[in-house]
């Protein structure tokens, strides 16, 4: 059976398109920089350390510089080690930052909305909106745009994010990355520490994207990669380059959280539906993102 084909990169070149993406996207706007949400997870870090990595090429040639703002904005669900890894991170780029815990302004829309702040789901989106009005809002005063951390897996593959809340940016620098180029990137930019971090959003106790999914965002670009190049799922769920790694994942699942999934065909199916889900999602809000090189081998 022919082999699915993935992305590779060049490193080097493709955090200058992104940053050129951004400066572009800025500067013809006439806005002083980004904010952006810092969680101390792999995206918003690698996120940020490209626009810093962009913004001082820029400010180095224009008296008028940009600049990046970091916004750390913790709530009950997370773990503290969330802020103060969001905390090293500002400090290691050298940006300016701020820490706002939310939980507060959580609680106040019992009064309105006593229907999310009781259910774990609802309180988690509630929360994810919230972070989006604050960073918003932050970006309006100080003229700035909102750049999102969200890569290609979770906000164009699966969708797996709050329509207006983590998916309310202006701009969507590493939207073309999938997961695995994500941390690839983050290990060339110097954050190897944070490369392989268990992904979380972070909006309910103890949950984890995997505990969530029931599998990895490797067999998401797999999976959906290999749609695209014309496999049929029946295919999918016989190859050599799928069958083994979700197997692998349903049994893992079903020890750390219980079973979700039963087989390969279930989770390929679940990647279709929540790709129809993310497709619903983009026809309401499409941040756009950079052009960059990739090379399929």
């Amino acid at each position: 059976m022919r082999r699915i084909k993935l992305p590779h990169m060049d490193p080097e070149q493709v955090s200058r398109e992104i940053g050129d993406f951004v400066i572009d996207n800025v500067s013809s706007a006439g806005l002083t920089g980004c904010v952006i949400g810092l969680s101390g997870g792999v995206d918003s870090t690698t996120t940020a350390a490209l626009i810093k990595r962009g913004f001082d090429r820029y400010n180095a040639d224009h008296v008028k510089g940009l600049e990046l703002v970091g916004y750390i904005l913790p709530s009950s669900t997370n773990n503290p080690a969330d802020a103060e890894d969001g905390i090293k991170v500002a400090e290691r780029l050298g940006i300016r930052y701020e820490v706002h815990g939310i939980e507060p302004i959580i609680d106040a829309y019992s009064t309105t909305n006593p229907e999310a702040t009781g259910s774990k789901f609802h309180r988690g989106n509630l929360t994810s909106r919230i972070r989006a009005t604050l960073l918003n809002t932050k970006a309006s005063t100080e003229s700035k745009s909102v750049a999102g951390t969200g890569n290609r897996d979770e906000d164009f593959c699966i969708g797996y994010y709050t329509l207006y809340g983590d998916g309310a940016v202006h701009m969507s620098p590493i939207g073309i990355l999938s997961k695995r180029l994500v941390r690839q990137m983050a290990e060339y930019l110097d954050f190897s520490d944070l490369a392989g971090r268990e992904p979380t959003a972070g909006l309910e106790p103890k949950q984890t994207d995997f505990g969530d999914l029931g599998y990895r965002y490797d067999v998401v670009e797999l999976v959906i990669e290999g749609l695209y190049q014309g496999f049929t799922p029946q295919e999918l769920a016989i190859h050599d380059q799928v069958a083994p790694l979700v197997k692998g994942q349903i049994e893992e699942h079903a020890v750390l959280y219980g079973t979700k999934h039963n087989s390969v065909e279930d989770v390929i199916s679940d990647i279709m539906r929540r790709k129809l889900i993310a497709e619903a999602k983009s026809s309401i809000v499409h941040p756009p993102g950079p052009r960059i090189t990739l090379e399929y081998k």
